[in-house]
């Protein structure tokens, strides 16, 4: 396999077992602008790797011997603030969903995520956007949904919020696509989608992908 180019997006592994670490950094590497530059087997190993590397992405399992992913990813962002942590997971698990997301991990994907699909979540997650799978995204949705205490208060509706085009972006944003979907589904660019999304959250006054779904449901749309 050749060098990495040199805008290669950093990827350091955190799962107990090696042949899942294998794995991963076989799939990852085969994308030219992906580089695997470190691998632990434990929370407490993640926190001292990520010291040293200071990678773009982490990809953190949940369960593991000793100090779990949740902690790890816990204690890393709140040493490095700025770090970018996708959880990866087999569960599907309401309290590490909530966990994870309340701590500042900026995805949520299950193992069972195709190659292509793990490595657009990178791509997504090391431009500073968030990524949660579909199935995850609709658990925290109706969470924060039943959360939110209904109310009477007069809203100002979509149409007076959003361009028809900012809506069905936005709808796809709800049901959990990304940038390159809803360009495809639209006929537009991912530049132009990107660009949208900015608007988007500044009309909404949402800071990622999670909250504008969560604005999309109070709006009635993305069902």
């Amino acid at each position: 396999m050749g060098k990495p180019a040199k805008s290669s997006i950093r990827i350091c592994l955190v799962d107990d077992q090696r042949l899942i670490r294998d794995g991963l950094r076989l799939l990852l590497e085969m994308e030219d602008d992906l580089q695997v530059v470190g691998e632990a087997e434990n929370g407490a190993m993640a926190i001292k790797m990520y010291a040293d590397l200071q990678p773009d992405v982490v990809l953190m399992d949940i369960r593991m011997p000793g100090m779990d992913g949740v902690e790890a990813t816990r204690r890393i962002i709140e040493r490095y603030p700025k770090a970018r942590v996708i959880i990866l997971t087999t569960f599907d698990d309401d309290a590490y969903i909530f966990d994870a997301l309340r701590i500042g991990a900026l995805g949520y994907l299950l193992k069972d995520i195709s190659g292509p699909e793990l490595a657009m979540a990178v791509r997504e997650v090391s431009q500073g956007g968030a990524l949660i799978q579909p199935s995850v995204a609709r658990k925290v949705i109706a969470e924060f949904s039943r959360m939110t205490p209904s109310t009477n208060e007069v809203r100002p509706s979509l149409q007076e919020v959003l361009t028809d085009r900012e809506k069905d972006i936005l709808k796809g944003i709800s049901r959990g696509m990304t940038n390159k979907e809803i360009a495809m589904q639209l006929s537009l660019t991912e530049g132009t989608v990107k660009n949208y999304i900015s608007v988007i959250f500044q009309k909404l006054n949402v800071q990622d992908r999670t909250q504008a779904a969560l604005r999309a449901r109070e709006f009635g749309i993305g069902d």
